[in-house]
């Protein structure tokens, strides 16, 4: 992933007002590590149900706010996150929804999906798998899972910046 800096986060939050664009907190970007990322996400500690989700579209960053279900998975059981795609407990995955872009997500419309809790999909993937006579090269499993990752955020964004 390309580095970024405040005002380009800022400008590429595509769901949001000017007002919660300028409140929104941001992560300590000196402690990125760009290049073994996909994409940057964080949650808002002083909001705990509020996450962000920034990632380069071709040449231009794309950010989205997103918002946490208030209620957990049952307890006890696996959940997978739609991005990732790795099976974690149900307290570590949660539901989260996004407004629209637009007048569409002005008038209520959201779109939804189960996203790791902690929007740490970009480490996670990056945890090598033991080398096996069926994958010899742990490597490419982990140049895969970013592929995949990225080709489903930007679908999700995809759907979230939809005129509908």
């Amino acid at each position: 992933m390309k580095a970024l800096n405040e005002v380009d986060i800022r400008r590429s939050i595509v769901n949001a007002s000017k007002g919660e664009i300028e409140r929104m907190p941001l992560p300590g970007l000196h402690e990125v590590l760009w290049a073994d990322r996909e994409y940057l996400g964080w949650r808002d500690h002083g909001a705990p149900l509020r996450g962000y989700l920034v990632h380069w579209v071709e040449n231009r960053p794309v950010g989205i706010v997103l918002r946490a279900a208030g209620t957990s998975m049952r307890p006890g059981i696996s959940a997978m996150c739609s991005l990732c795609r790795t099976p974690q407990p149900s307290d570590q995955v949660a539901l989260f929804s996004a407004a629209r872009a637009g007048q569409s997500g002005r008038d209520g419309n959201t779109v939804g999906t189960y996203i790791c809790a902690d929007l740490a999909c970009s480490l996670i993937i990056r945890i090598m798998p033991p080398a096996s006579p069926m994958q010899p090269d742990p490597a490419k499993v982990v140049v895969q899972r970013a592929e995949g990752l990225l080709t489903r955020l930007q679908n999700f964004t995809a759907d979230i910046m939809k005129t509908v």
